[in-house]
């Protein structure tokens, strides 16, 4: 499983509160990390645009994307199972797209892996089932990283917006 701590505590009000906070809620291994937009392998339905290439914290030789909030293309679907690695609860995430699965949601991390160092990540995606694409930030030149992400509440909006105006 791949998952981190998230900050607590009031909510900043001004906007250099909030970048601040922001950028101080990822940790410094994951803040220089490129984010992705992700779709479906099956039928290109773009899945999620805030993915970020990862490691499986239960089996470190098995890469996958993962993200931050509910992706807006994918479907839970099945019922939740245990990991063979660890006791993490999962539930398979279906492309909205094609119904083929492309990833999981954690639905209940377990102790051993709330405990390693991890992003707080509770959605992933398998390496076979998505493409990836760099996102660029604001200037259209350089890959978004991270630590520069705005919060999600705002890249939905961010996203909604982007989609009338095209």
């Amino acid at each position: 499983m791949n998952i981190a701590s998230s900050i607590s505590g009031r909510v900043p009000t001004s906007s250099s509160q909030r970048s601040s906070a922001r950028h101080a809620s990822v940790r410094p291994q994951f803040r220089s990390k490129v984010v992705c937009q992700l779709h479906c392998t099956h039928c290109n339905v773009g899945v999620c645009r805030r993915g970020m290439k990862a490691i499986l914290l239960a089996d470190t030789n098995i890469e996958l994307f993962s993200t931050d909030t509910p992706p807006y293309g994918v479907q839970l679907v099945n019922d939740d199972y245990v990991t063979r690695n660890c006791q993490c609860r999962i539930k398979d995430a279906a492309c909205l797209g094609c119904g083929n699965v492309v990833g999981y949601h954690v639905s209940q991390p377990c102790e051993a892996c709330l405990d390693a160092c991890n992003n707080g990540h509770f959605w992933m995606f398998h390496m076979g089932e998505v493409v990836s694409k760099e996102r660029l930030d604001g200037t259209g030149s350089k890959p978004l990283l991270w630590a520069n992400l705005p919060y999600p509440e705002r890249d939905a909006i961010r996203e909604r917006y982007e989609s009338l105006c095209r």
